[in-house]
């Protein structure tokens, strides 16, 4: 038994389960088989999350140490050891590893490698796996726009394989371009932009990635740059949500979250007094805001208050109750003995 044998049933397991799942709702073998490799694609990355959540904070960390990095290089430079230590010792400190980027892609490859042997096996028509020699075959027959899953660019002499796997691959560089390029243009604070280490780290996965995505998509199956388009552009779609949702402090992403908190804020405000509201002052001097109403109980047709109160306040407004002078308070009612 091989070692990556696990690997390979588990792999073509689920390919196969999602397959028969589609084709129970009526869709065409090609389709079923391209939509089973995409839903594996969605289902590792979900469980990926985790990774994907300690890569974005380990990011995080980093660029709040690149100050103190800078120190050290140039505290130690010209000794690599001694710069590696403190280096390391910084990292302990602050519990961060600068290699937890690299870990969802690194998470992958197991995955990526057994896709790739379980579609080489499917071209020569051999079992693999769980899927015996009649699921080898429908796959082997399942095509996506023209081109079999098991296809690959080198060696294909039909024009559809070859127009294919190019818009692919141009489409898993260009994906993984604007991913890296968003993160370093809107999602990193304006100290990192300065040169550093990690400004340059990220600039060469940057520039690395489509390259490699150039030199070995040409000898990848149609079925395996299907899966990494899908992943290129789960990646570009989850870096698009954090950085719009969960913007590094500091950066040009994290000022435009601020600016739509405020005018979200500025737009649910109370409104300001309109033409109904006007504003008077009571005796005392003080202004006090008065709403224009209808005819108050207790006020008469005239205007003036019953109470005694002063004239020249808008009929029907709403007064400020007043405190009288106790010579002008009513002695008793109507029917008030007299001494």
């Amino acid at each position: 038994m091989k070692i990556l044998d696990p690997l390979y049933d588990a792999v073509s397991w689920i390919i196969l389960r999602f397959h028969r799942g589609f084709d129970g709702l009526g869709m065409s073998p090609s389709w079923s088989w391209c939509l089973a490799i995409v839903c594996l694609v969605v289902l590792i990355r979900i469980l990926l999350i985790p990774l994907f959540v300690k890569q974005i904070k380990s990011m995080r960390a980093m660029q709040q140490l690149q100050p103190e990095i800078k120190k050290i290089q140039q505290r130690y430079k010209g000794d690599r050891e001694r710069t590696s230590q403190e280096l390391m010792k910084l990292y302990k400190e602050h519990n961060t590893n600068p290699l937890a980027s690299c870990f969802p892609i690194l998470a992958q490859a197991p995955i990526f490698l057994a896709l790739y042997q379980v579609l080489n096996k499917v071209s020569k028509e051999q079992a693999v796996g769980v899927m015996n020699l009649e699921d080898v075959r429908s796959a082997g027959q399942a095509s996506f726009f023209g081109a079999h899953l098991d296809d690959k660019f080198m060696g294909a002499e039909s024009f559809s394989v070859h127009f294919v796997t190019i818009v692919m691959i141009l489409g898993m560089s260009l994906s993984q371009f604007y991913t890296q390029r968003q993160l370093m243009t809107k999602n990193m604070p304006s100290a990192s932009l300065e040169s550093s280490p990690f400004l340059r780290q990220q600039k060469v996965m940057m520039y690395l990635f489509p390259i490699m995505f150039a030199v070995f998509g040409i000898n990848f199956p149609v079925g395996v740059l299907l899966y990494w388009l899908v992943s290129n552009l789960w990646s570009m779609g989850q870096q698009m949500y954090v950085i719009r949702r969960m913007p590094a402090i500091g950066s040009k992403a994290h000022d435009a979250m601020l600016q739509r908190q405020e005018k979200k804020r500025g737009s649910s405000a109370t409104p300001a007094p309109t033409s109904a509201d006007t504003t008077s002052d009571d005796p005392s001097g003080t202004p006090v805001n008065i709403r224009k109403r209808g005819p108050q109980p207790g006020a008469k047709p005239g205007g003036g208050a019953a109470n005694g109160n002063a004239g020249g306040v808008t009929p029907g407004a709403r007064q400020q109750p007043q405190r009288q002078p106790k010579s002008k308070r009513p002695s008793g009612g109507s029917g008030s003995k007299k001494r």
